[in-house]
């Protein structure tokens, strides 16, 4: 029969094994963390490398005033104006349209801009920062859900092993309690004597 203190829960031989087993799924989930981490970074980086060698820097004058910046501006980031300007993308070919530039800029302000291959205006290749969010944040939730997820069947597991330890503990107790107590059941074959 098992050691059972009672309110303990557990035995005490099963409670390092429990234990074990939640680093062990603690261990997986930083380590597919880690992964993911690494996966995204890796791709990150090789999507702002194939980016870049499409975009270009190249000062753009401004034609006219700024406009000033959209009320509906997100908060936490800087405020863009637009304003006419001129340029000329990488093939000496001279364009014109409307960029975004820091509020009240002046007329004939010099504005550094990224193009694209056609001069066309366009975001700035990635840098290593917003991967490195993107990296961590992917990387937690993948940790996130390779623990949370191992430590529910970690916990499945332990109550279904509890379970059946108690029914055993149960047919055991069926057998000796009849002759601990002094009492015998129906059935036992004490006292089915026929003499």
């Amino acid at each position: 029969m098992l050691d059972h203190k009672p309110g303990s829960g557990a035995t005490p031989s099963r409670r390092p094994a429990r234990r074990a087993a939640l680093v062990f799924v603690l261990l997986i989930a930083v380590i597919c963390g880690a992964v993911a981490a690494g996966s995204l970074w890796s791709a990150g980086a090789k999507a702002d490398r194939e980016l870049a060698a499409h975009r270009h820097q190249v000062t753009a004058t401004t034609t006219g005033p700024a406009k000033d910046p959209n009320v509906a501006t997100r908060y936490g980031t800087k405020p863009q104006a637009v304003a006419p300007a001129v340029w000329e993308q990488p093939e000496n070919v001279p364009r014109s349209g409307t960029i975004h530039v820091p509020p009240r800029t002046p007329q004939g302000r010099a504005v550094t801009i990224w193009v694209d291959d056609a001069g066309t205006p366009a975001r700035p290749p990635g840098i290593a920062a917003d991967r490195a969010l993107t990296s961590l944040s992917g990387g937690t939730a993948a940790a996130g859900v390779v623990g949370v997820t191992g430590a529910a069947v970690v916990l499945l597991v332990r109550r279904r092993t509890e379970g059946h330890r108690l029914a055993a503990w149960e047919r055991e107790w069926e057998q000796v309690e009849p002759v601990w107590s002094g009492r015998l059941h129906r059935g036992s074959g004490a006292g089915d004597d026929d003499d």
